[in-house]
C-alpha cells in the first residue's frame, strides 16, 4: 500500500511538471519547476514554504538595492547595474551564507532546491537560480547564462558584467569568464556565445540532467529514470534522450519499454551516427525479452 502512495505521489508530481513544462519558455516559473524537481525525491515537500523564502529574500533585497533617492522598491534606475550586483552579492554571501559546495559537489542535494535554500549550499546552477530569482523580483533584468562546466548569472542590461554565484557572487568581466572557462575546462575553446542567455527550459533540462547523471553514476536507476521523465517533459523533440532512457529501461529489466524507447528514436533519428549500435541493442533487448516471456 505504501508503495502504491508513493508511485501515485511521483506521478503526480510528473504531471504537474508537464503541465508546467508545457508553458511558453517565457512563462515558465522557474522556482516552481526548481521545487517540483525537488519534490521528485521528497514527495511530501511543501512548495509554498520554499516560494516564501524566495519571496522574503527578494523583499530584503529590494530594501538594500533600492535606489538612491529612496523611490519606491523595485525602481532601480537610481544606482548603477554593476553596484547593484555587488550589493545583491553582498546579501547572498555575507548575509545569507551561499556559497559553492567544494566539498561534495556530487551530492543530489545540491539539486534541489529546497535543501539548496535550506543548507545554504549548492552548484553553480542552483545558486545562480537562488540569484536569478530573488534578483528579478527585487526589480532587476537578470538571465541565466550557461558557460560549458560552469553557470553563471548575466544582467539583461549590462552585456559585460557576469555574477558567478557558486564563488560569493563574485563579479566578472567577459575575460574573467573566458579565463574561468580555461581554469575548469582546460580543452575547451572560448566562444562568445559561451555567454549567451538560457531560458529556464534550459536551465531545468542542465539541472535535471546534472542529477541523471549523478544517479547514472552511482546506478540509482529508478531516480534516473525519474529524471528523464521530465527532461522529456521539458524536451520532448530531443530524441536522444529517448535512447538514454531505453537504456536506463534496459537496467530495470523494463524490456517492452525499452524496446519501444529505442524503436522510436531510430523512426525520430535515422541519421543518427550512433544507428548501427542502436540496431544491435535492439536486437539484444528483443533477445532478452523473449527469454522472459
Amino acid at each position: 500500500m505504501a508503495s502504491r502512495k508513493k508511485e501515485d505521489a511521483t506521478e503526480n508530481v510528473l504531471e504537474l511538471f508537464r503541465t508546467a513544462a508545457s508553458l511558453p519558455d517565457e512563462q515558465i516559473d522557474l522556482v516552481e519547476g526548481a521545487l517540483l524537481i525537488a519534490q521528485g525525491e521528497y514527495a511530501t515537500l511543501d512548495r509554498a514554504v520554499y516560494r516564501l523564502r524566495v519571496e522574503e529574500m527578494s523583499r530584503e533585497a529590494r530594501e538594500v538595492c533600492s535606489n538612491r533617492s529612496g523611490v519606491g522598491a523595485g525602481v532601480q534606475t537610481g544606482i548603477p547595474t554593476g553596484q547593484r550586483l555587488a550589493q545583491l552579492s553582498q546579501l547572498f554571501s555575507a548575509r545569507w551564507g551561499f556559497h559553492g559546495n567544494l566539498e561534495d559537489y556530487y551530492d543530489p542535494r545540491n539539486s534541489f532546491l529546497n535543501d539548496v535554500l535550506d543548507r545554504r549550499t549548492g552548484i553553480p546552477i542552483t545558486l545562480s537560480l537562488v540569484y536569478i530569482e530573488v534578483g528579478r523580483r527585487a526589480g532587476m533584468s537578470l538571465v541565466g547564462v550557461g558557460m560549458p562546466g560552469h553557470f553563471l548569472v548575466g544582467s539583461a542590461d549590462r552585456s559585460d558584467i557576469y555574477v558567478d554565484a557558486f564563488s560569493g557572487g563574485a563579479l566578472l568581466t567577459r575575460e574573467d569568464c573566458a579565463a574561468r572557462l580555461r581554469q575548469l575546462q582546460p580543452g575547451v575553446v572560448f566562444r562568445p556565445e559561451f555567454l549567451d542567455p538560457v531560458g529556464p527550459r534550459q536551465i531545468l533540462t542542465r539541472m535535471l540532467s546534472n542529477l541523471l547523471d549523478i544517479y547514472l553514476r552511482t546506478e540509482r536507476f529508478p531516480k534516473a529514470l525519474s529524471a528523464l521523465e521530465m527532461i522529456l517533459c521539458l524536451q520532448p523533440d530531443e530524441p536522444g534522450w529517448l535512447r538514454r532512457r531505453a537504456l536506463v529501461h534496459y537496467q530495470l529489466k523494463n524490456y517492452s519499454r525499452a524496446i519501444a524507447d529505442l524503436e522510436q528514436y531510430m523512426e525520430r533519428a535515422p541519421e543518427d551516427a550512433d544507428r548501427e549500435d542502436a540496431v544491435k541493442q535492439l536486437k539484444l533487448l528483443h533477445h532478452l525479452r523473449g527469454m522472459v516471456n
